[in-house]
């Protein structure tokens, strides 16, 4: 499991510094992301980090959970996110799900998905 919160902080760190060979390395190519009501492909994501439609900023991280369910791991992320979108800089508390693949111990992210919570 350490593994794959090593993963997961690769693919924070990339989309941070906007690395597409990093995210097109650990994130399966059917992923799915939804953010806040849009759902993107992976093609889609990896286009609106690359464009700079979305630039994270500083990602404050509050609270982990991790499960495994056979193949198929689960990580819950509370987080505080700064970042700008659109041009605009805005702040949100999210609870993130991050689902993870596992076959032939090579871990792939399968989907990413945002809420957002109050406090």
């Amino acid at each position: 499991m350490d593994q794959v919160l090593k993963v997961s902080k690769r693919i924070w760190n990339a989309m941070h510094e906007i690395d597409i060979e990093t995210l097109n390395e650990l994130v399966h190519e059917d992923a799915k992301f939804v953010h806040m009501g849009v759902t993107l492909s992976h093609k889609d994501e990896i286009e609106v980090i690359k464009n700079k439609k979305i630039i994270y900023k500083n990602i404050n991280f509050e609270q982990i959970d991790l499960t495994q369910i056979e193949s198929t791991i689960i990580l819950l992320r509370k987080l505080k996110l700064t970042a700008v979108v659109d041009g605009n800089e805005v702040v949100n508390p999210f609870v993130v799900t991050e689902v993870y693949t596992l076959n032939d111990d090579v871990i792939k992210m399968a989907s990413m998905s945002y809420t957002r919570i109050n406090y």
